[in-house]
């Protein structure tokens, strides 16, 4: 007998493959936005001022917004089994979506650039995953890689619209619709009232993508990661599922993308490179792909990283490498999964 479109056979099997049911967010990710949200106050804390400095909140925007793009990511890598480089075409796309509403529609608030970013990923995420998704492995990630080039290269090629080389440049935008109209002081905007703009919306991605992975839909999606062919004997649309997953993975991008352009002030075609999407991989490799929260301490990480690495040397390119080799062949199981063995491995001692 044929089992067609078999939801509670999708969830008894995802229910198996996750091994338990879903808690609550996991506590060390509580602790992050606590921690977020009380850092402003201690600027002025003697022996805590360099923690909570304008140039550390910036930092840790920057980290925060790169962590929405990680966490999207990873509904398709963790979640999904899917390895793709061509995410940089969500998150760069969306950017330069919020660069031409202000370059022609004289855009100024927070909420078009959003509102812009996202309706483009989702636009391109749906092109893309009509063609991508029923591929998988290495077919999968040069398929995406190859279409994200083509953005990057309209980018270069359509200088009269994009600018070329030299990007667009974002202007300091007002929130909620004009009730925070444009600061004078914008690094003071950026590290205290932008800086909580993000960290709301960094929270609010955080339970939506939590409520997804913890449904039947994100069941479904680990029953696919872990036996296709099972999932599909039991009636579940693997394409259909594939195509969803992409596009809410690529709608997350790019509004961390549309978060992205305002913080930087300039959209530039690198943001569009499949480099970028290296990035972005990497970032999710290096907090741990299998975990929920992995990703998103793993693009506040690199972040850091790269920040301090770069003030460093001018040789910068080569001392990054190494580390990120490094934090490899030591970390293979990401940030997450390293402190947990360790942990585990503590106990087992005791």
């Amino acid at each position: 007998m044929t089992v067609k479109h078999a939801p509670e056979a999708a969830i008894a099997l995802g229910a198996v493959s996750a091994g338990r049911r879903a808690g609550p967010v996991p506590w060390y990710v509580s602790v992050l936005a606590v921690v977020a949200f009380v850092l402003p106050l201690l600027e002025n804390v003697p022996g805590l001022g360099w923690l909570a400095s304008p140039f550390q909140r910036i930092q840790l925007t920057y980290g925060l917004v790169f962590g929405i793009a990680a966490l999207g990511f990873n509904l398709l890598l963790g979640y999904t089994g899917l390895l793709s480089f061509g995410h940089a075409a969500f998150f760069g796309g969306a950017a330069y979506a919020t660069g031409l509403v202000v370059k022609y529609l004289h855009a100024s608030s927070i909420e078009s650039f959003l509102l812009a970013g996202v309706v483009f990923s989702l636009l391109v995420a749906v092109a893309f995953g009509a063609v991508c998704v029923r591929y998988t492995k290495i077919f999968f990630s040069i398929l995406t890689m190859a279409l994200s080039q083509v953005l990057w290269a309209l980018a270069l090629k359509f200088f009269w619209i994009t600018n070329g080389t030299d990007g667009l440049r974002i202007p300091t935008p007002t929130l909620l619709g004009g009730l925070i109209p444009i600061p004078e002081d914008k690094v003071r905007f950026l590290s205290f009232t932008y800086y909580y703009y993000v960290l709301v919306v960094f929270c609010i991605c955080v339970a939506v993508m939590w409520v997804i992975t913890a449904s039947p839909f994100g069941k479904a999606l680990q029953a696919i990661r872990d036996n296709e062919v099972r999932a599909q004997f039991i009636g579940l649309d693997v394409p259909r599922y594939r195509g969803f997953a992409f596009v809410v993975s690529g709608v997350f991008t790019g509004l961390a993308g549309a978060l992205f352009a305002p913080l930087n002030g300039l959209t530039t075609p690198d943001i569009l490179h499949w480099t970028f999407s290296g990035k972005i991989v990497f970032m999710t490799v290096l907090g741990g792909f299998k975990t929920f929260s992995g990703p998103i301490l793993g693009g506040v990480a690199y972040n850091y990283l790269e920040t301090y690495v770069i003030k460093t040397t001018e040789y910068w390119q080569i001392l990054l490498g190494a580390i990120l080799v490094a934090l490899v062949l030591l970390m293979p199981q990401g940030i997450i999964g390293t402190v947990g063995w360790l942990v585990d491995s503590r106990r087992r001692r005791r």
